[in-house]
């Protein structure tokens, strides 16, 4: 397990990925309510060697406002070891700046701004507008491995700036680093992954893999893995996007967790194989508590579906 790049495995679908979220959420007595003033966003960058090319996203959701996407399937491989790539209207890099601790990452980007999420999977049209971030990802706990593949993940506190035309958000949060490398974990079927901070005190991510673990986030330590089965219960719009979910880690009834998951602002990523759709990746900034009025945290959950969303 290292951070460095990884000799490139067989088959077209093989990548690495360095992917990083975020929540910027403001608090009043430990707990946020349904909107709050709170902000999220993703950033993620895979390097593809059998197709020669790379892809890179960068998507801020706001509860109630347009999304602002970044999406580029079609970008140069970097030409050295370092993790900065270009395209038409977009410079874009992903620094290590302390191996398994502290993560940087740079944008600056010609975004279109979406107010239907559907549209987002499809024609993508939207209102041009400036995107940049300047991000750092310090991390809260070891890494979980990810069974299923090469690769770990690791909850962080996330600080810095969103750049969005003439606005600037300050970001001061908490998220999710992770890296791995082989075949995509959503390739081929249905797919679903949490990744959350409940509470003030702890971290929680699950994956469809059945794979579940929990970190305090007091100081850097292993994480717990969560024991029993892993589901994640999702009712769906008729347009094909989630509008709510219950994530059950072990046996509720017992030692396990059940926690509430109230998506906020939604976005459908469109994805690709040899150049044409492959379904649709669908991410959300999440409320988790036990209601909407009473939540105990924020994360981001996603689920691959082999259609994308449609219009009602």
């Amino acid at each position: 397990m290292d951070e460095r790049r990884h000799p490139p495995g067989p088959g077209r679908d093989w990548e690495e990925s360095w992917s990083f979220d975020f929540v910027s959420a403001p608090r009043s007595g430990g707990r946020s309510g349904p909107s709050d003033g709170a902000f999220g966003g993703f950033v993620r960058l895979a390097l593809r060697p059998g197709d020669h090319r790379a892809w890179y996203w960068a998507y801020l959701a706001r509860p109630g406002r347009p999304l602002v996407v970044v999406r580029d399937h079609d970008v140069e491989l970097p030409r050295s070891q370092e993790l900065e790539v270009r395209g038409d209207g977009l410079w874009a890099q992903v620094i290590c700046e302390t191996p398994f601790d502290h993560w940087s990452a740079g944008l600056e980007a010609s975004a279109v701004a979406i107010d239907d999420p559907v549209r987002a999977w499809g024609d993508e049209r939207g209102d041009p507008v400036a995107l940049g971030l300047d991000l750092e990802w310090e991390m809260q706990g070891q890494p979980g491995l990810l069974g299923d593949a090469g690769g770990y993940l690791q909850p962080a506190a996330v600080h810095g700036e969103v750049l969005l035309g003439a606005e600037r958000l300050a970001v001061d949060g908490t998220g999710w680093y992770t890296h791995a490398w082989g075949p995509p974990a959503w390739r081929g079927g249905r797919w679903w992954e949490v990744r959350t901070h409940p509470g003030d005190a702890t971290a929680t991510a699950a994956r469809a893999s059945g794979q579940a673990w929990t970190w305090p986030v007091a100081g850097p330590s292993p994480p717990t893995p969560g024991v029993g089965p892993v589901a994640l219960e999702t009712a769906w719009g008729p347009d094909g996007l989630p509008t709510s979910a219950n994530l059950a880690v072990g046996d509720p009834s017992g030692a396990g967790v059940s926690l509430p998951v109230h998506p906020r602002a939604l976005a459908p990523v469109p994805l690709e194989v040899a150049g044409g759709r492959d379904g649709v990746l669908v991410r959300a900034l999440c409320g988790f508590g036990p209601a909407v009025a009473d939540e105990e945290g924020w994360g981001w959950a996603e689920w691959r579906q082999p259609t994308g969303p449609t219009s009602p």
